[in-house]
């Protein structure tokens, strides 16, 4: 989450792919133990097994933060495509130019909001 506590999708991004690396980086070390148990008497590996968990945790809270600022981007998407809509017809009925043409920029905005997510 953001510093404000709403969903973000930079950082859903930067905790997927961390959670990712953290459960990449137990597997490895698993395998390269794994490796050497001919040669050398290797302990207890629940140590590799706790940081691909919590890797795999990670990376899922990621995976919902982004999926979550992703459907919050396109319902204020749909919000301002709403009020644009609205602004736009009022102006119109109205004979505000100003407020139409507010209104259909506020809509093209929502467009794009929705488009990208």
């Amino acid at each position: 989450m953001s510093s404000n506590g709403s969903p973000n999708k930079t950082t859903g991004q930067l905790h997927s792919v961390k959670g990712t690396t953290v459960e990449t980086v137990s597997n490895i070390v698993v395998v390269l133990c794994l490796g050497f148990l001919g040669v050398f008497q290797i302990g207890n590996l629940t140590g590799s097994a706790s940081w691909q968990q919590s890797g795999k945790e990670e990376h899922a809270q990621g995976e919902a933060e982004y999926k979550a600022a992703q459907a919050k981007g396109y319902a204020e998407g749909i919000a301002d495509r709403i009020g644009g809509y609205k602004d736009s017809i009022v102006g119109a009925v109205s004979g505000d130019k100003a407020q139409q043409t507010s209104g259909n920029v506020q809509q093209e905005k929502g467009k794009a909001e929705q488009k990208a997510n």
